[in-house]
C-alpha cells in the first residue's frame, strides 16, 4: 500500500469519527440528533475499516521461510494481550468508579460520617485497573 493510500485512510478514519459529532455539537442537542450522529458515526467508521481491510489484504501472500516469523507473531499477540488486559480492565474500572463515586458523593452529602466506608468501595473499583496492569506485566515478563 502506498503512502498516499495510508494517509488517505487515516484522514478518512479521523473524519468518520469527528465529522458526525462535530455536526451534532454545532446544532441543537436532542436525543434524536444524538442517535442519528451515533448511527452515522458507526456507519462511516465501519465503512472506512472495511475499505482499509480490502486495501490491505489485496496483496500477495507469502509463506514464512523460518520460524522467526512465527516467534515474532507470537510476541505480537503477547503485546496485544497485554494491551487488552490493561485497556479493558481500565474501561471496566472507570465504569465502576463512576457509579461508586457518584453514589458515594450523594451518601456523603447526607451523612458525613460514612466517608471512610464510601472511599473503600471507590478504591475497590480502582483495584480492577491495577489487577489488569499486573496481569499485563506478567504477560510482558513471559515474552
Amino acid at each position: 500500500m502506498t503512502l498516499l493510500a495510508k494517509i488517505t485512510l487515516a484522514v478518512a478514519l479521523l473524519l468518520s469519527i469527528a465529522l458526525p459529532f462535530g455536526v451534532f455539537a454545532a446544532g441543537e442537542k436532542t436525543k434524536g440528533r444524538y442517535k442519528t450522529a451515533l448511527g452515522v458515526n458507526a456507519l462511516l467508521f465501519i465503512g472506512t475499516v472495511c475499505v482499509a481491510t480490502g486495501m490491505i489484504f489485496t496483496g500477495n501472500a507469502y509463506a514464512a521461510e523460518t520460524t522467526a516469523a512465527a516467534a515474532n507473531s507470537a510476541a505480537g499477540f503477547g503485546y496485544l494481550a497485554a494491551a487488552l488486559s490493561v485497556g479493558l480492565s481500565c474501561l471496566g474500572g472507570g465504569i465502576a468508579v463512576s457509579a461508586a463515586a457518584s453514589a458515594a458523593l450523594g451518601a456523603i452529602s447526607e451523612d458525613g460520617s460514612i466517608l471512610g466506608k464510601s472511599l473503600i468501595f471507590v478504591g475497590l473499583a480502582e483495584g480492577v485497573c491495577l489487577y489488569g496492569l499486573i496481569i499485563s506485566f506478567m504477560i510482558l515478563g513471559k515474552l
